[in-house]
């Protein structure tokens, strides 16, 4: 039996679920540090003591700190406790700096031209703020001159000095070598992806 998803399109949830809370009947411990609405403290009550307070208050006894001893809990409406919570979280994502890692492979053995365009690619890649990871591939009796290989990417460091610096100096693994440049501008992160 086949199950279809609605518009046949698979189901993929933008934001991570927000860490559940214990919440009232959930509490463990048999002592916690209580704060009321208000953010005033109430001190350390027993866990019966805290429930009765929050219910009397008609809201909930939420965990907020259940690292500490003894743990910290809040009288707060869950509901809104949890939008809160997930607003916060949404708006530390949308600020973030995203910066994506974009590859360029070359072969010692390039032209005058290809290498250009290559290069217009790596800039265009450091104005839009992403790390760049360029590979120099080698072939055959290729990989007896290394030196060639660390030349063209010792090129392309000092062509884009401007726009990018080096982050990882050139490395040899296996057939290939590699070099990161990063950005040396900082702005906002423009997503190709």
């Amino acid at each position: 039996m086949r199950r279809h998803r609605k518009g046949g399109a698979r189901f993929r949830q933008d934001t991570p679920p927000v860490k559940r809370a214990r919440v009232n009947g959930e509490i463990k411990a048999q002592t916690v540090l209580v704060i009321d609405a208000t953010g005033e403290q109430l001190g350390e009550r027993s866990l019966p003591d805290a429930l009765r307070l929050a219910a009397e208050a008609e809201l909930d006894l939420v965990e907020v700190a259940a690292g500490v001893r003894p743990p910290v809990c809040r009288i707060v409406d869950y509901s809104k406790f949890r939008y809160d919570l997930e607003r916060k979280e949404k708006l530390a994502r949308r600020n973030q700096v995203r910066i994506a890692l974009k590859e360029v492979r070359l072969r010692p053995k390039i032209g005058e031209h290809d290498f250009a365009w290559k290069l217009d690619q790596v800039r265009g890649f450091l104005g839009e703020n992403a790390k760049v990871k360029i590979a120099v591939t080698f072939r055959g009796r290729e990989r007896e001159r290394p030196e060639r290989g660390r030349q063209l990417l010792d090129r392309i460091a000092a062509e884009v000095a401007a726009d990018g610096a080096v982050e990882q100096k050139p490395t040899f693994e296996g057939r290939s070598m590699f070099m990161v440049l990063a950005p040396t501008r900082t702005g906002r992160a423009v997503s190709r992806a």
